[in-house]
């Protein structure tokens, strides 16, 4: 069968719709689309975004070398969310895998993400092992344990362990990651796309709780396996990466508690958590970051509106 061409159902007669973003990353965006060459699933699609580039990635990557590729350009930055949103916009497959361009995938594992869809229709969105490029060895996510709704605080299953086959048991899970995600359109359709409002970091927890809400069931799959080159655009230490972290976790709570979960968060925010990471920003000198936790935790105060979007 012709990779690329839509034939409605599952197994191998779906088509995949493999959803990437570019930002000012064109080597390793190069890298990520030769690891496709070796997918060995035979229905799919490439969407890649090249999201507001200062040089645009079809100066340095020509779509003809990769014959299943589509690239669509935007002029603007439209975040982790706008950027996945206008992908799937143009997408065709039954199936959307949202991944980042940072990572390595295995040959396999397009069958092995669709394997759980078929045998559950209640299975929503599926996601792979994920393990670190640089230490292949050690675990990032085997799924998530559920959110704490009165702190905001979210913890991946398997962070940082190494993988000795303890998290090689497919299960249900509270939350997708947004590094590798696979999901049915039919759902996309249903429950909407990323809340663009996020445009980075917690988007992915508020699209998992969207999903869920919706009856849809999160799927871990092991068999499934991802290398990951973690935070290659923003940077671990970025003081953008605080800001939205900061910012978006105050939004998913003020979206997703009630009213007495909201009542604690904000009472632990404000007396622990705003004290002691300004505490910390100051006595190491870190300025930047102090500046942008404080801009991330007052956006919320002038940002009234938590609409699904």
């Amino acid at each position: 069968m012709a990779k690329g061409k839509r034939v409605e159902g599952d197994g191998e007669s779906a088509l995949v719709s493999i959803i990437t973003i570019n930002y000012n990353q064109a080597e390793v965006t190069r890298q990520f689309l030769e690891s496709t060459r070796h997918l060995t699933y035979p229905n799919y699609e490439i969407i890649l975004v090249d999201n507001g580039s200062v040089q645009p990635l079809h100066d340095v990557i020509d779509p003809l070398n990769y014959p299943f590729l589509k690239l669509i350009r935007s002029e603007a930055n439209l975040g982790f969310t706008g950027g996945n949103n206008l992908g799937m916009q143009e997408a065709q497959g039954d199936y959307f895998f949202i991944v980042n361009n940072d990572t390595e995938l295995s040959p396999s594992l397009l069958e092995d993400l669709l394997k759980p869809f078929a045998e559950n229709p209640r299975i929503g969105v599926v996601c792979p092992k994920i393990r670190f490029y640089d230490s292949p060895q050690l675990i990032q996510y085997a799924g998530y344990n559920p959110i704490n709704m009165y702190t905001g605080t979210a913890t991946t299953i398997g962070s940082n362990q190494k993988d000795d086959g303890q998290f090689d048991s497919p299960h249900a899970t509270y939350f997708a990651h947004g590094c590798a995600m696979m999901i049915r359109q039919t759902v996309v359709e249903q429950v909407g796309r990323f809340a663009e409002r996020f445009f980075l970091y917690y988007e992915e927890l508020d699209w998992s709780q969207r999903i869920r809400n919706a009856g849809y069931i999160i799927y871990y799959q092991p068999s499934a396996s991802i290398l990951h080159k973690e935070s290659m655009s923003v940077g671990q230490h970025s003081p953008l990466k605080t800001y939205y972290l900061t910012r978006n976790r105050i939004l998913f709570m003020r979206r997703h508690c009630s009213t007495f979960q909201r009542l604690i968060f904000f009472l632990f925010f404000g007396f622990c958590v705003f004290p002691k990471h300004i505490v910390s920003y100051l006595i190491t000198g870190q300025l930047t970051h102090a500046k942008a936790f404080v801009r991330g935790t007052f956006w919320n105060f002038r940002s009234a509106s938590i609409s699904p979007v």
